[in-house]
């Protein structure tokens, strides 16, 4: 049965402002179309790049750290100088062809190693709970909508105390107070615990458009059961919305990791982390800036790349360029 492709507004329940989605009535998205469009947008293409670069770099970390010739964890105490308090030697905070992104200040690490290191780190922890969400924000959102009644009720009294929650000081209350063993699942499942709320919402509402629709009508009066309505008529009219939220979502977790572990309480030493390098670098940015904004540098073109992307689909949705 052929759908109307019109758009739907809903709320961003993250901020309170108002963003325009795809309609949960859209066919599903016809991908030779949408591939063609992709490939013209210039920001699309770019952010894809840098992304795709990183998680090269961060797959290929072993390999490259031996090209480097300096793991993570190797201190070069011939890099520093002990007389000014363990600054790098040389300009440019120690860059040469023995450091190419130079050296921290006081431990005489590669900056370099470090970097593709954090991004395996970063990499890891915001696809791993971004997957997780998806799931749980997926799962619990079509089982609301569609079977409404007790089931919604409950499903929604969880999401709206979750979303009303503290959840920041949460986590660092509750990172705080775990064993460091483990931190990189601890961070994936604190922060999918808090994060599933707000695209189970969204799932909610365009299913409980959704099941009023004919083709669903037909598909029950056919002898169709409520999983095989839910997973093979209604999932598949809400995969452009799903694309868009989790592209969206990367983002906002890589900058959650590295703040958390910029605050102590994320990815621990001597593990490396982008959050946590930018931590140590405040002290030293006055005589070795580079050591700041390296790993600064990095995190933001990452944040704004899946930003970008997340971005560049959304419109791209909406605009049809992704519709059948």
């Amino acid at each position: 049965m052929t759908i109307s492709p019109t758009n739907l507004e809903v709320e961003d329940l993250a901020g309170g402002d108002s963003q325009l989605l795809p309609a949960a009535d859209a066919p599903p998205v016809k991908s030779r179309r949408f591939l063609h469009a992709f490939v013209r947008d210039w920001a699309a293409m770019l952010s894809s790049a840098y992304i795709v670069l990183i998680v090269i770099v961060a797959i290929a970390a072993p390999l490259l750290v031996k090209l480097s010739g300096w793991s993570p964890y190797a201190f070069d105490q011939s890099a520093i100088d002990p007389a000014l308090g363990g600054v790098p030697v040389g300009a440019l905070g120690g860059i040469s062809a023995e450091h190419w992104f130079g050296v921290e200040p006081g431990s005489g690490r590669d900056i370099f190693a470090r970097i593709i290191y954090g991004a395996r780190v970063s990499m890891t922890i915001a696809i791993s709970a971004t997957l997780l969400t998806s799931f749980l924000g997926v799962v619990f959102g079509l089982l609301a909508g569609y079977f409404g009644g007790r089931v919604d009720a409950i499903i929604s009294r969880v999401m709206e105390f979750l979303m009303a929650f503290p959840a920041l000081i949460f986590m660092i209350a509750v990172l705080s107070a775990l064993p460091a063993d483990n931190r990189q699942l601890l961070l994936v499942v604190v922060i999918s615990v808090f994060g599933w709320p707000y695209l189970a919402r969204i799932v909610r509402g365009q299913t409980m458009s959704l099941k009023q629709r004919e083709f669903v009508e037909a598909a029950r009066s056919s002898g169709a059961n409520s999983a095989q309505i839910i997973f093979k008529e209604i999932l598949p009219n809400l995969t452009s919305t799903i694309i868009v939220m989790t592209t969206l979502a990367v983002p906002g977790y890589i900058g959650t990791e590295a703040g958390l572990s910029f605050l102590g309480v994320g990815v621990v030493p001597p593990t490396p982390s982008w959050g946590q390098m930018i931590a140590s670098s405040v002290v030293w940015y006055a005589v070795d800036p580079l050591y700041f904004i390296i790993p600064g540098l990095f995190l933001f073109l990452l944040v704004l790349s899946f930003t970008v992307l997340g971005d560049r689909v959304k419109r791209l949705v909406e605009s049809g360029e992704g519709r059948a």
